[in-house]
């Protein structure tokens, strides 16, 4: 198999641009001489030099006409910084083919001007070992493009220094791969004195007369600390390449491949993330540590916040919460006695504030740090789980993608190698163990029989010891090694996985799965590299963007083509986190390295075309946009951060916008753009307030105190409960109750967008699957749910044990306690709820409403063009605006204001409540209507919704509506109260 290349436009963009930095520069041939240090030798060598013969302003003009071309903010200075020669900034996003393009940027550069020195310098032996395939695999469609140029590359290695004499002597194009550790001269002193097989030149001195072109791959780990920038100052190179998609140092840049440009572009794979998470539902006490404040003075001023499990007094239920504490606090009294910390050893011990070692003890005898925790969830269900989710996602692939030629790959990065690979015990570690038990219980599933008896696939395909394999650096004795991919012992890690790649991708291997150790972390990608898993039982230090940048490359066939289908291009990462955090971090990561979601930059209008009047077409350029968004700036539009402001979108939505005669015709078409590139709409803040004023006219009015005098009084009620016909409602409602899973770690599946507004899950993933029962890792705790279901429901004992015995469904309460209470605790208080309503009683009492705390206007508001009408007519309202809550209410709001039966009609306050056994009721309105031609007038309490049949609202509105109804009854009986659609209804009680 061999991996075919096809130019890309984007590609051939990113080597123009670098190639046009040198336009101008004559090709012309550079010598030295190489004295020898022996002089019996008659003849000297000659070296063979770069040479470039334009000025720093003619460079810098062009770069400045490159970054016009790309709309990239033109530089006013030739960035050199640490170094005494021109730097170029190529930004392409991971798996977008930087490799690729650097390498025809060296033939480019060689064609157009006759350069011929190059050197790579790389961050770690395995972006080393990759570069190093990346030529190799290349040179057949580099030749054909090039007409066979004659071009020489190698690895720098001390043993093999007398390279560095070709390298410099040669008159073909050389190019040197060296890490930045290569170097250096304190591990590396060989490369900096005088050598015998250098004819006694130095090596560095050989270097630095060639002038070489430095290309740096991975800039941000390479040069980013002066002891590497003096070594590559050293080398004295006649310009330096940056490719990365990270940088953080801002040089001259010349081409950029953004994230939002490559994922909207299909250029990479689109992401999903495959969260695995477990139920909250805890069996046992759960405590972590949040974090620890003291006014530094006195240790009984020291306080903790603490995420533990609090019980809900309402349902019965427990959940997560963040709480304070001091030393003697016992969690048990601050949880509201939840049953996992009863009994007094869940109490602070001490709180140790000391920044060194802030942590907190408790009278278990556990010590807890920042961001530990006892309690959690298992985390080898976890991590089964993980490894579960993994393999599924990989064979439902196979089936399909196995048929279009594609090999399927998953990688898995841990962070100790003895979890995988062998013990000193002879025992294979926990992950090893764990895949296999997972792989053979899914291979032999019936869904993947047609993938198991595939023809095209060789014997052993299946077989799980043929499947997986580990890739960690080893010492001199073969013993597995905890590297980071810096060093020379991990050379010994790249044999299968990078230096045959192409045997990896084929289906005559059958490993498919990918262990591997931090090595792997950046420098080494596979396009057919489908799933991500990070198994890391400690602090996560690989970034999200090196976990997706693993495998975010188009795919390829046995063939070694690309397959360009969107749908053969997903990368699934199985993470252990929610996928907003996920979206969430690798936000952060890309804000890290510079790039700007949902802003307004000084470029960011450069292009945007309109049609004049007379019909000619007028375009802004780069230079324009910088002047538009200063005076943007200038005139409050847009902030410091740049981001549009609240006066911006006033001015829009009134027709007030403006940039300045200038620039009068762009009006209109920034604005949108402004609006496009924002990241979220108009801010809440912007929001206009009406104020509502009290009508002193209606409200002294004798029709508003006849009405009012009808409504004002209070009353008491009182509840005979039916209790069996309670019960027996509950038991249905049980039985009737969804199904209850064990407590289970599950899998959710959503896709990733990254926009100009930023990186977001998109609505709708998959539904979660349930993966590992939790059973099957730890024994359960079981609280006393009687106690806690009579808590919840005010219910005595017996009457819930009586519930719980004929419901039929008490072996739930073994799958999953925590669920089991929380939905008997509804099904029973939903059954008292509605048997409330049949034993209550409502009794007028000596005490009233007053009228003028009900309708206070002092600090009554509504917000414009969203929650309030004008009233029109003075006398009908006492109020000049009605708030309503649904369109319902402004419907009927409207309609009373334009039908002259109407006499009077309000909205009632919020402060006008009625005691129910659900919770304070607010009725919607009071009514006063006087028929056409008739002298007597009708008063009613109304109720708008969506709907008047009452048992389609949701019970809570329903039970209240019906003891309103009883409230209402027994006040006075002139006074209807109604349930109603629209005014008409009303009107049809008259």
């Amino acid at each position: 198999m061999k991996l075919k290349f096809v130019e890309q436009s984007y590609q051939t963009d990113a080597v123009k641009s670098v190639v046009d930095v040198f336009d101008g520069c004559e090709v012309k041939e550079s010598m030295f001489t190489i004295k020898k240090a022996d002089e019996s030798v008659l003849f000297d060598d000659l070296g063979y030099a770069n040479k470039c013969d334009l000025t720093d302003n003619q460079i810098l003009e062009n770069i400045r006409k490159i970054q016009e071309r790309h709309n990239i903010k033109k530089d006013s200075d030739l960035i050199t910084k640490a170094y005494s020669c021109p730097n170029l900034t190529v930004e392409m996003e991971t798996g977008t083919g930087k490799t690729y393009v650097y390498t025809e940027t060296i033939l480019e550069l060689n064609k157009r001007y006759g350069f011929t020195k190059f050197i790579i310098v790389v961050p770690s032996v395995a972006i080393k070992e990759g570069v190093y395939k990346s030529l190799q695999v290349t040179k057949e469609h580099f030749d054909m493009l090039y007409s066979n140029p004659i071009c020489d590359y190698f690895v720098y290695s001390s043993d093999k220094i007398s390279r560095l004499k070709t390298f410099a002597n040669s008159q073909n194009v050389q190019i040197m791969i060296m890490t930045i550790a290569a170097f250096n001269k304190d591990s590396n002193v060989i490369f900096f004195e005088n050598n015998e097989k250098l004819d006694g030149w130095k090596g560095i001195d050989l270097i630095t007369a060639t002038r070489p072109v430095v290309i740096i791959d991975e800039p941000q780990s390479v040069d980013n600390a002066t002891k590497a920038q003096n070594a590559i100052k050293a080398l004295n190179p006649l310009a330096i390449l940056r490719y990365s998609a990270t940088h953080k140092e801002p040089y001259n840049l010349v081409y950029r491949l953004s994230p939002v440009d490559a994922y909207q572009k299909h250029l990479v794979k689109e992401i999903y993330v495959d969260e695995v998470s477990a139920d909250e539902d805890s069996t046992k006490a759960y405590v972590k540590l949040m974090g620890i404040t003291s006014d530094g003075e006195n240790v009984s001023s020291n306080r903790a916040r603490v995420e533990i499990f609090v019980k809900n007094k309402k349902d019965g239920s427990v959940e997560k919460k963040t709480v304070t504490v001091k030393t003697n606090d016992d969690l048990w009294e601050i949880s509201n006695e939840v049953d996992y910390y009863e009994g007094g050893a869940y109490t602070i011990s001490y709180i140790n504030a000391d920044k060194e070692n802030l942590c907190i003890g408790l009278d278990t005898g556990d010590e807890l740090r920042v961001g530990q925790a006892i309690g959690e969830i298992n985390d080898e269900a976890i991590k089964s789980g993980q490894i579960r989710e993994t393999i599924k996602e990989h064979l439902n692939r196979e089936r399909t993608f196995t048929n279009k030629g594609i090999k399927v790959l998953s990688l898995f990065f841990i962070d100790k190698v003895e979890n995988y690979r062998e013990r000193e015990d002879g025992e294979p570690g926990k992950y090893y163990k764990w895949f296999e038990k997972e792989y053979n219980k899914l291979i032999n599933e019936p869904a993947y029989k047609s993938l198991r008896e595939n023809s095209a696939l060789p014997a052993g395909y299946f077989d799980v010891k043929n499947v997986h394999n580990g890739y960690f650096s080893t010492d001199g004795k073969g013993r597995n090694l905890n590297t980071n991919g810096d060093g020379a012992k991990d050379d010994t890690t790249y044999n299968l996985i990078m230096k045959e790649k192409e045997k990896l991708l084929s289906f005559s291997t059958p490993v498919r799965f990918i262990f591997s150790h931090s090595a792997l972390k950046e420098g080494w990608d596979n396009p057919n590299v489908f799933q991500v898993c990070t198994l890391i039982e400690t602090k996560d230090t690989f970034t999200k963007r090196q976990k997706i940048g693993r495998g975010l490359r188009i795919c390829v066939n046995q063939n070694g083509e690309r397959v360009l289908e969107p749908n053969y291009n997903t990368l699934t990462v199985i993470a252990n986190e929610s996928y907003k955090e996920f979206c969430s971090t690798l936000q952060k990561e890309f804000n890290e390295i510079g790039y700007k979601f949902g802003l307004i930059e000084p470029t960011s209008f450069t292009g945007i075309k309109i049609t004049t009047n007379g019909g000619n077409e007028k375009q802004l350029t780069q230079d324009d946009s910088v002047k538009i968004h200063t005076i943007l700036k200038q005139k409050g539009y847009i902030d410091a951060k740049d981001k549009p402001t609240d006066k911006f979108y006033k001015d829009k939505k009134e027709g007030n916008f403006n940039i300045n005669e200038n620039y009068r015709q762009f009006d209109n078409a920034v604005a949108n753009k402004v609006e496009e590139l924002a990241s979220q709409g108009m801010p809440k803040n912007l929001k206009e307030k009406v104020k509502v004023n009290r009508n002193n006219k209606v409200i002294n009015s004798e029709v508003f105190e006849a009405v009012w005098n009808k409504i004002n009084q209070k009353t008491i009620y009182s509840v005979n409960l039916p209790i069996e016909e309670m019960k027996d409602k509950a038991i249905e409602y049980i039985q009737d109750m969804p199904v209850i899973k064990e407590i289970s770690v599950k899998a959710t599946k959503v896709k990733v967008n990254v926009d100009e507004a930023g990186v977001a899950a998109q609505d709708g993933g998959t539904a979660p699957k349930q993966l590992i029962k939790l059973s099957e890792y730890e024994n359960y705790s079981y609280p006393d749910f009687i106690r806690r279901l009579t808590e919840s429901t005010q219910l005595l004992r017996a009457t819930i044990i009586d519930i719980l015995v004929r419901c039929g469904r008490l072996s739930d309460f073994y799958k999953n306690p925590e669920q089991f209470i929380k939905q008997v605790s509804d099904c029973i208080n939903k059954a008292k709820k509605e048997k409330l309503i049949d034993g209550l009683q409502y009794t007028k009492v000596e005490e009233f409403y007053k009228q003028e705390e009900i309708f206070d206007d002092t600090e009554l508001f509504g917000i414009k063009d969203k929650n309030v009408v004008d009233v029109s007519d003075p006398d009908k309202n006492p109020f000049d605006h009605v708030i309503f809550d649904s369109s319902v209410e402004r419907a009927f709001a409207e309609a009373c204001d334009n039908d002259n039966e109407v006499v009077l009609y309000a909205k009632l306050p919020s402060k006008f409540k009625v005691d129910t056994p659900f919770g304070g009721y607010n009725p919607d309105w009071m009514v006063v209507l006087k028929p056409e031609g008739e002298d007597f007038k009708l008063y009613f309490v109304a109720e708008t919704k969506g709907t008047t049949d009452i048992d389609k609202l949701k019970p809570d509105e329903k039970n209240k509506i019906l003891c309103g109804k009883k409230h209402f009854e027994v006040l006075n009986n002139e006074l209807k109260y109604k349930v109603v659609n629209t005014l008409i209804d009303l009107k049809n009680n008259m």
